[in-house]
């Protein structure tokens, strides 16, 4: 028995273009009722979120159970917290703030097993090889699973071609909040030079043969990003989607009073 299909790279392969939202709220209650929604994927923040490793387990359950193929973005990059978050389950990650090729590198070591990687040898006692039920997963863990690096500085954006063409990375998310941050433009997404590099980003990406991907809120960014060839695109976070409902709420509540 081999390890289960990654939906999301499997999909992606074929060649699907794929729309998906931001799980933010920490919470496998509120990751469920998102997972209803049917998007094709969901991603679980473990960056700026309020995770840790058993939040974003009990969150990856519920997803797994939906029409949603779960995506998992860690903090940072770190061999040990790849190790433990594949462990949990995860068959898709996506790792921020990568600036170099050899970064790239790295991480695609970290996702596999040797003698073509360094991830520790101990899923026997894992979610991911369900407990030792499967008794192939070592021999075809490593081609389940789906990396993708974010690319959101400018000492990224000039190294993009060096980091495309590192085997194993499967997608390239273009972060356009840190980007534009970088770029000395903070909190202004629709500047010119930002859109222009987001959008010259993505069409660099796809003429890599890899998948481009993207969280635009704003529909006309995101109808463009799709445009251009974006593949993972993300077009809500169910913070900011809550938040927005129940202040509306609120107020037309409120409007009530004599």
């Amino acid at each position: 028995m081999p390890a289960p299909e990654n939906r999301f790279k499997s999909r992606l392969a074929a060649g699907e273009t794929l729309i998906g939202a931001w799980v933010g709220l920490g919470d496998a209650y509120a990751a469920e009722i998102t997972a209803t929604a049917g998007f094709d994927w969901l991603l679980i923040d473990g960056e700026h979120a309020p995770n840790d490793l058993r939040s974003i387990l009990s969150q990856l359950r519920v997803v797994e159970g939906s029409a949603s193929a779960p995506v998992v973005r860690l903090p940072m990059g770190e061999t040990w917290a790849i190790k433990q978050a594949l462990d949990i389950g995860a068959q898709s990650l996506l790792i921020p703030m990568v600036e170099s090729a050899a970064q790239a590198e790295q991480l695609v070591r970290a996702v596999r097993y040797p003698p073509n990687g360094n991830r520790g040898v101990g899923a026997a006692l894992a979610r991911a090889s369900r407990f030792s039920a499967i008794p192939d997963y070592l021999a075809t863990a490593d081609a389940q699973i789906w990396l993708g690096v974010q690319v959101e500085t400018r000492a990224g954006l000039d190294v993009l071609d060096e980091i495309l063409t590192v085997e194993g990375v499967d997608g390239v998310f273009i972060g356009p909040s840190d980007l534009a941050a970088d770029m000395g433009f903070p909190g202004q997404l629709d500047h010119p030079l930002v859109q222009r590099a987001i959008r010259a980003a993505i069409r660099v990406i796809c003429a890599s043969g890899k998948a481009a991907g993207i969280l635009w809120t704003d529909e006309v960014n995101a109808r463009n990003a799709v445009a251009d060839g974006a593949r993972f695109v993300a077009t809500t976070i169910d913070v900011t989607t809550y938040a927005a409902a129940i202040r509306d709420a609120a107020a037309r509540g409120l409007a009530l009073k004599p």
